[in-house]
Order: structure tokens, then C-alpha cells, then sequence
């Protein structure tokens, strides 16, 4: 076992982390750029080291300072969390070649599923199923014209190396393909350094399904079922959900199968996601992509299966056999998370400031990755995502319940957040009957129905404006008008209604 494991990562996924190291009674080392001097994740662990600026190309980027700082910290090995380094090949090489152990998949593995491109041509030859589009790159207007033709509108342009939203446009009529196709490049370049882009037939009102993979050093890989990531803003995920109610168990079995042939095929180590684009009409799934790491949702798949996917990270990494086989998997009850962000509700614009008040929701079959409380400022340089949670029950429906009921006493005050949204969705009918797509906030939410979908008041704008009415009230008032004598009556005093 590791004695000291450093976490290359901050907020909730590092705290996350920590608390699995604790467990299994190894040191944490954190590390925290100066925007989160006073980060959660930074006192939770055991030591903690300053690594520079707040922007994360001078902190959480910084290779060179991480690895110094697990040197100096004695740490054995390194886990990357999610997002920041966590799939980048020259990260895991550099951890490697400074003696340190890579919590995660090898170098290998994420340079042949890090290219949307290379992945697809990958995935083609292992015989999983892929979305019907260009056979290579399209590098001209006029080539992607001629590819967009032939495969039929609508179809969606992705830069090779995006993620995250980024360097992604869906095209429905030829006029706006040329503006599409070079904002793709733009952005695979400005964000990836990879002007590279592709074009894939766009699948309408499509259900986004990955598979949870892991594997181990020798040769061992299973699948612990699905995740529905449907519902989505900005191609960015907000409510996961497992199983899904879409996938028929035929489907669901088809789909695990492929996704460990798809593992198996690249030698796969560790933790990953195999991601499909699902076809609710027709039932089928088309290969998207493979996450080389650690999900933002794989707290859903804890819940349902009942296994500490961080601890079989670090127990893959130490060079063991899986904890587990694919005949220890079961899938129990359902679990659905919720991410709550610093966000504009309806813009989707992050809110960074300080959280003045923070009532956290607890309660049975209740979990919370969280990262706020009252008095932390929401630093606007990172991910508005400042908590997850994950509510299970025996059954859809009770699940629904118990996280309409969380929700209710979750409150974030001082900065906006998307708890209004989540309570609009939770009593939305197509979210109760599983039929939303990745389209629904676009169709449901976003422009005149936005208006409607609104029906939640956040309770602080309630007593906000009581106070104002009241102090107004209070001031344009004599205190000799007021006859003290009739605000009381021999059994006590008389209630006050007042009408704001």
C-alpha cells in the first residue's frame, strides 16, 4: 500500500479523493494555487503546498511544480482527479520518469483515446459501432461542404482534440456550415493547440449513455453498466442518472459487452468511460469517444454497484488484479446526481463571490461532494462546479422524491446558483418520464418557455423584500401613532398580518 499519495487537482473531486486516502490510511498531500488558500480540499488534507498563481497555467498546469512538490512531500504516487492534467500523456510520463506512480490509465492508453480521430479509427477495427461521417480530418470549407452532402444534413463538427463542450457545432442548413466549421478550428486550436476537425452525421434528440470500464495490469476488464448524461447545456453535463430508463436490458447488456471489447482492444488499465451516442427511436448506440480518466458522475455508479471505484484506482495502480468480476456487478436500485454549479440559472454565466449563507441538504441515501461553505469565495478562474449531489433509491420514482426533497433544503446565498433550474427539472414531465434528450434545455428552457419553466422563487428574495417593506414601513411611521394598548389582549398578544 502507498503510505502518501499527492492529489493533482482542487475543490470537490481533491476532497473526494482525500477521503478514500484516509480510509484506506494513507496520507494526503494537497496542492492549491493562491485562489484556494482556503479551499475545503486544502484543510481536509493531511499537508498541503502552495503552487502558485490562480490562473491554472501557472498552477494546476504546472507539471514541473507538481511533481517537485510530491518529491518534497515524500508522496509515492499521484492522482490526477478529473479535468486539469488528468488525461494528459506528457503528465503521466513525467510522473513516471520521476519515480512516482500515475493513478490512472498508462501513457499509452490516453494517447490512443485522447484523438477524437485516432479513437474512432480505434474503435472501427475493434468492430464497435460508430457514428456514420468524414473517413479523416477536413481541413477546407469546400471539403467539409462536399463531406456534408454526402452524409446528410444535419451532421456536427468536432475538433479532433476538443472535450468539454469546446470546439463543437451542430450544422442544420448549409448556410452556416463555413462560420461553423472554422469556429471548430479556432477553438481546437486555441484551446487544444489541434486545428483538426471531422464531420459526423448529428443524431436529433439523441440520449448521451456511457459505460463505466475498468481494468487492470493483467488483462482483466469489466463494465459496471451505464450513466445517462442527457441532460445537458453547452454540451456540458448536468444531471447524470443510472441505470438509464431508455436502454431495454438487451441493449444494456449489447452495450457493456462492446465497451469492455472496446477496453480490451487498447489494453486498457484503470478507470475509463466509454461514451455512445444513443438513438432513442431506433435503439441504437454509435461510439463517441473514451474518457482516459475518472468521471465527473462516477459517484452514480458507487451507488447502484456499491464499490469504491477510487480505491480500485489505487488498488489497480499498486499493480493488483481487479477486486471484483463481472459477476460481482449487480445493479441496485437507482441513484441520480445533481451538479450544482455558480451559474446564472437561465444565462448559464458563472457567478464566482462569496457564499454568505450554505444550508447543505443531509438525510437517508443522501450524498454530498461539496466543496462551498458559508464564507468560501467562488474564484472565477476555474470550473463553476461547486458541488454534487447524489441521491439513490430503491426505484426511480423514490429517487426523484428523495432528491426533490434534498433539494428543497439546499441553499446557496451571496451568488447565484442552479439550484432554481434543478427544482424546475425534477417537476419537468419529461425528466419524470425519462423522455428528455441533450435538446431539452434548449427546447424547454432556453427563450419564451424559459419564462414558464420558472415557477421557483428563491426563499432569500422573499425575505429580502419583507425586510425592505418593513424598514420602509418602520420609517414613515410616528412611534406616537402607534397605540400599544391594542396590540394586546388578555390571552397574550394579537397577531399581526401585514400584506408586502
Amino acid at each position: 500500500m502507498f503510505k502518501k499519495v499527492l492529489i493533482a487537482n482542487r475543490g470537490e473531486i481533491a476532497i473526494r479523493v482525500t477521503r478514500t486516502l484516509r480510509e484506506l490510511g494513507i496520507a494526503s498531500v494537497a496542492v492549491y494555487s493562491e485562489a484556494d488558500r482556503n479551499g475545503l480540499h486544502v484543510m481536509l488534507a493531511d499537508e498541503a503546498y502552495h503552487i502558485g498563481p490562480a490562473p491554472s497555467s501557472e498552477s494546476y498546469l504546472r507539471i514541473d511544480k507538481i511533481i517537485e512538490v510530491a518529491k518534497k512531500s515524500g508522496a509515492e504516487a499521484i492522482h490526477p482527479g478529473y479535468g486539469f492534467l488528468s488525461e494528459s500523456a506528457e503528465f503521466a510520463k513525467a510522473v513516471k520518469e520521476a519515480g512516482l506512480t500515475f493513478i490512472g490509465p498508462t501513457t499509452e492508453n490516453i494517447i490512443a483515446m485522447g484523438d477524437k480521430l485516432n479513437s474512432r479509427e480505434l474503435m472501427k477495427k475493434a468492430g464497435v459501432p460508430t457514428v456514420p461521417g468524414s473517413p479523416g480530418p477536413v481541413t477546407t470549407v469546400e471539403e467539409a461542404e462536399k463531406e456534408a452532402q454526402r452524409i446528410g444534413f444535419p451532421v456536427i463538427i468536432k475538433a479532433s482534440a476538443g472535450g468539454g463542450g469546446k470546439g463543437i457545432r451542430v450544422v442544420h442548413e448549409p448556410k452556416e456550415l463555413a462560420s461553423s466549421f472554422r469556429a471548430c478550428q479556432s477553438e481546437g486550436k486555441n484551446f487544444f493547440r489541434d486545428d483538426r476537425v471531422f464531420i459526423e452525421r448529428f443524431i436529433q434528440n439523441p440520449k448521451h449513455i456511457e459505460i463505466q470500464v475498468f481494468g487492470d495490469t493483467h488483462g482483466n476488464v469489466v463494465h459496471l453498466f451505464e450513466r445517462e448524461c442527457s441532460m445537458q447545456r453547452r454540451h456540458q453535463k448536468l444531471i447524470e442518472e443510472s441505470p438509464s430508463i431508455s436502454v431495454p436490458d438487451e441493449v444494456r447488456q449489447k452495450m457493456g459487452e462492446v465497451s469492455v471489447t472496446a477496453a480490451k482492444s487498447i489494453q486498457y488499465v484503470g478507470a475509463g468511460t466509454i461514451e455512445f451516442i444513443f438513438d432513442n427511436n431506433t435503439k441504437e448506440f454509435f461510439f463517441m469517444e473514451m474518457n482516459t480518466r475518472l468521471q465527473v458522475e462516477h459517484p452514480v455508479t458507487e451507488m447502484v454497484t456499491g464499490f469504491d471505484l477510487v480505491k480500485e484506482q489505487i488498488n489497480v495502480a499498486l499493480g493488483n488484479k481487479l477486486s471484483f468480476t463481472q459477476e460481482d456487478i449487480k445493479l441496485k436500485g437507482h441513484a441520480i446526481e445533481l451538479r450544482i454549479c455558480a451559474e446564472d440559472p437561465k444565462t448559464f454565466i458563472p457567478s464566482p463571490g462569496l457564499i454568505r449563507r450554505c444550508r447543505l441538504p443531509q438525510g437517508p441515501f443522501v450524498r454530498l461532494d461539496n466543496c462551498a461553505y458559508p464564507g468560501y469565495e467562488v474564484p472565477i478562474h476555474y470550473d463553476p462546479m461547486i458541488s454534487k449531489m447524489i441521491v439513490w433509491g430503491k426505484d426511480r420514482d423514490q429517487c426523484v422524491k428523495g432528491l426533490q426533497r434534498a433539494l428543497a433544503e439546499f441553499m446557496l446565498t451571496g451568488i447565484k446558483s442552479n439550484i432554481l433550474l434543478h427544482k424546475n427539472i425534477l417537476i419537468h414531465k419529461k425528466f419524470l418520464d425519462g423522455s428528455y434528450t441533450t435538446q431539452f434545455l434548449d427546447n424547454e428552457v432556453a427563450g419564451k418557455k424559459q419564462k414558464e419553466l420558472f415557477m421557483f422563487v428563491d426563499e432569500e428574495v422573499f425575505l429580502i423584500s419583507a425586510a425592505i417593506e418593513a424598514y420602509n414601513e418602520s420609517k414613515s411611521q410616528d412611534v406616537s401613532d402607534v397605540n400599544v394598548a391594542s396590540q394586546w389582549k388578555r390571552s397574550g398578544r394579537i397577531s399581526a398580518l401585514r400584506k408586502f
